[in-house]
């Protein structure tokens, strides 16, 4: 059984010479014994801290300056985050992000990298992000990291005008990576209320976001299979969906040379009219898409959706002439057929309710 250890904690000064040069390490380091032995662990190596730096904690681990230092020259003003700049940073960085804003390094590149970082780590508007890169506010290393100096807003939206010219650059870009020969294209539509006035596109349409009050824009993302988002484009307010639809499918293929593009949206998004308008008949485009009541009820009149479909599995695959060359997917959902059921029970137990005073008055 070895004795009870005996540690110490203090600073080492190491000299080693190899090859006739003599190399100089400030180690961190532990003192211990075991039984009769004494040991020593390296915790870490201060040999890059400055003289100053490495006196202080010397002195401090002696003892010799008790627990309200710092004290005399060395004293923090100011600590700033930065583990977050770094993962977000290097992550940007990683996966060629600023190579695809620039292949050539420039401010403009620099600041629209901030912009993103920002946006990840501290969500806000562009005054809130000049304010964080400004040295004297500044809310962590970002501007430090990426060397820009000072920062006014101004700035940010000229790097955000420069990012708009080379948008189809970018989106080029990503369109060469990620989609080729036969690709499954997602796409879809949203909306957004605006506050402004100067855009020609800001006019009054139906609301997503439910503020019939203010005008809005329209904007269409386009995504690769995995969901990344490779294009986007921006619509007047009052632009219907398959109207958008019917704009994207006509410069998808021209634009991105794709020889087989898959289209897959919501069946407010892909209406029957688009279909027969644009896409059948058409060599190299397809779709997959949802119907609306009207076809699914022709289907069930005509008797091709049965219950018995579904004896085995909740999924089965039919035809019908009304969809010529189209694979029609029959899906049955018990969780909202039950649902659908008790809503159907809690309207007719309302209606009794409601009829009941009638029916006591007509046997009276």
């Amino acid at each position: 059984m070895s004795s009870p250890e005996r540690r110490s904690v203090h600073i080492a000064t190491v000299k080693k010479t190899h090859n006739g040069k003599t190399y100089t390490s400030v180690l961190l380091r532990r003192t211990y014994r075991e039984g009769r032995k004494v040991k020593h662990e390296t915790l870490g190596n201060l040999s890059d801290l400055p003289p100053d730096v490495i006196e202080f904690i010397r002195l401090r681990l002696n003892g010799d300056l008790d627990e309200g230092a710092p004290r005399g020259p060395f004293q923090i003003l100011r600590s700033l985050p930065h583990g977050n700049v770094a993962a977000v940073l290097q992550t940007a960085r990683n996966i060629g992000l600023d190579q695809l804003l620039a292949s050539r390094a420039c401010r403009e590149r620099d600041l629209i990298l901030a912009l993103v970082v920002s946006r990840v780590i501290a969500p806000g508007s562009k005054l809130s992000a000049s304010v964080g890169l400004k040295g004297e506010t500044a809310q962590s290393t970002l501007a430090k990291d990426l060397r820009l100096g000072h920062v006014e807003v101004h700035e940010l939206y000229a790097a955000m005008d420069w990012l708009l010219a080379r948008q189809k650059r970018i989106e080029n870009k990503l369109a060469k990576k990620h989609f080729q020969g036969g690709v499954l294209v997602l796409f879809d539509v949203s909306s957004s209320y605006y506050t402004g006035r100067k855009s020609s596109l800001v006019t009054y349409g139906y609301s997503r976001d439910h503020r019939g009050d203010r005008p809005q824009i329209v904007y269409g993302l386009l995504c690769d299979l995995e969901g990344r988002p490779i294009a986007v484009e921006v619509f007047p307010g009052n632009t219907a969906d398959p109207v958008t639809f019917t704009k994207i499918v006509s410069r998808v293929r021209k634009r991105f040379g794709i020889k087989r593009v898959i289209f897959v949206g919501d069946r407010g998004l892909i209406t029957s009219a688009r279909i027969n308008e644009d896409l059948r008949g058409v060599d190299g485009l397809d779709w997959i898409s949802a119907l609306r009541s009207d076809g699914i009820r022709k289907l069930i009149n005509a008797k091709l959706v049965q219950r018995s479909l579904f004896d085995e599995c909740d999924l089965a695959e039919i035809t019908s002439k009304d969809f010529p060359g189209e694979r029609l997917v029959v899906c049955r959902n018990p969780q909202l057929a039950e649902e659908r059921d008790r809503k159907r029970e809690d309207l007719l137990r309302a209606t009794e309710r409601l009829l009941e005073p009638i029916r006591q008055a007509t046997l009276r």
